[in-house]
């Protein structure tokens, strides 16, 4: 029931979600509220939508003016409005983390997509990827959380892109070096 929250960020979620429907233009949420739909209850000031080059352009044309102040310089950043809350359109084709190339760019939001809460979200595969490429600390730790929440093993990182295997499995063994610990200090 994570997407029932009333706070600015799921207001401006639920809003945005509503109008990328109503527009027929296909979406999934990734970051902050991503995790959280996944179980990885963290917080969250932003909302970040995946959409694929033709809905970015159908968005510009028809969604932000009303409610979305564009940020200067960043031109798929925006402000909403009615709450201050942080807008950020992900692009299918674009590199995630700092933009740099590197093994995978974000997909289509059509292919990657499930529903939880009546939400379009990005499918735990593809989040845990995401995650992966964009490689800072707290990416890795967020996947190392979502290992733990969905009792994930090795057999997962055939569900992942080859080129991030080797980092998924390093998250694993730190989260069985953590548990470990924690079994140790619970024997004290």
């Amino acid at each position: 029931m994570f997407f029932q929250g009333n706070n600015p960020v799921h207001q401006t979620m639920h809003r945005l979600a509503m109008k990328l429907e109503e527009a027929g233009i296909p979406y999934a949420l990734v970051g902050g509220l991503a995790l959280n739909a996944h179980g990885h209850r963290c917080p969250t000031d932003d909302v970040n939508f995946l959409l694929n080059q033709e809905g970015y352009e159908r968005f510009l044309k028809r969604l932000d003016h009303e409610e979305l102040d564009p940020v200067p310089d960043r031109p798929r950043r925006f402000i909403d409005r009615d709450n201050g809350v942080p807008v950020n359109l992900l692009i299918t084709g674009h590199y995630p983390g700092p933009g740099k190339p590197g093994p995978i760019v974000y997909p289509d939001p059509g292919d990657v997509a499930v529903i939880i809460e009546d939400i379009r979200v990005v499918d735990l595969p593809t989040l845990i990827d995401l995650k992966l490429a964009a490689g800072r600390f707290r990416d890795l730790a967020d996947v190392v959380e979502l290992i733990k929440i969905h009792d994930l093993d090795e057999n997962f990182a055939e569900r992942l892109h080859p080129a991030l295997r080797r980092k998924y499995l390093a998250c694993l063994e730190e989260k069985r070096s953590e548990d470990e610990h924690e079994i140790l200090e619970g024997a004290e």
